[in-house]
């Protein structure tokens, strides 16, 4: 928040609009805020995932069950996303508001210690508060993205004042820049914290075999899942855009890197 104030401040100045300033500290604050506290309900609702039910899906309630007092974690929330594309994610700012989602796919594809590695895997991100860190960068983002927005709507408006060329060109480049720029940041930080959950993940469950099995299984499936969205993209264990020539453009700014790496890393631990 103080970055995005700063930026604020300095481009309020030169454009000798203190708006700017005020709109950045709005802005960051409310969004902050209501992601901090809305940002699980509105995941688990983007995705379509409804609550598991505990006698039809009493495996899964064990497994999640096991390894959260294995990880040392309250018990999350449990729901089913009606969709055949195998997938998975965690929501949740901390692990007393956390909540763990599987595709019906993913149940029908895994055997048991695959299940468990996707399950350790998700317990990983929520202890180690990746889902808090992934939803300040994506606030960081939307505020600079907001702010540029506003720069553009001043270089073309502001009192009959004849803005230079210069501002213009400038403007030009960060509205178009700045969703490229976001989505790198995202990647980046997305992609360490899966190498993190992995490793994490196989020392809950002690058996990194399951979870590169699953990871193998999973990315096998080409099948995008039905409510895929690249604002939530980087919660799920897979890309959930399956393959094709559209997920290939979308993978240069991937927030899940390579499977294979991903493996290998896992079979790494098991030597």
């Amino acid at each position: 928040m103080a970055f995005v104030m700063l930026i604020g401040w300095l481009l309020g100045n030169y454009f000798n609009s203190m708006w700017i300033f005020y709109f950045a500290i709005g802005l960051s604050l409310f969004q902050s805020i209501f992601a901090y506290y809305k940002s699980d309900a509105i995941a688990i609702r983007s995705a379509g995932a409804i609550p598991a039910d505990e006698t039809r899906y009493r495996d899964l309630h064990n497994i999640v069950e096991n390894l959260a007092i294995t990880a040392g974690l309250p018990k999350p929330r449990v729901y089913i996303i009606p969709d055949q594309s195998p997938n998975a994610f965690a929501t949740g700012r901390d692990p007393e508001h956390a909540a763990v989602a599987v595709t019906q796919g993913l149940l029908q594809i895994l055997d048991k210690s695959e299940l468990e590695g996707v399950i350790a895997h998700e317990l990983a991100h929520i202890g180690n508060r990746d889902i808090l860190v992934a939803t300040i960068v994506v606030v960081l983002v939307g505020v600079l993205t907001a702010i540029v927005d506003m720069i553009w709507y001043i270089s073309f408006s502001g009192n009959g004042e004849e803005r230079h060329p210069a501002m213009l060109i400038i403007g030009i480049i960060a509205i178009i820049a700045s969703p490229f720029i976001g989505m790198m940041i995202q990647a980046a930080v997305s992609r360490r914290r899966e190498f993190v959950a992995d490793a994490t993940g196989a020392l809950l469950t002690r058996y990194p075999d399951g979870l590169a099995n699953a990871l193998r299984k999973i990315s096998a499936n080409h099948r995008p899942m039905k409510n895929a969205s690249s604002a939530t993209a980087h919660m799920f264990i897979s890309n959930p855009f399956g393959g094709g020539i559209g997920s290939r453009i979308k993978n240069l700014f991937s927030t899940h890197p390579p499977v294979a790496e991903r493996v290998s890393r896992l079979l790494s631990q098991s030597k």
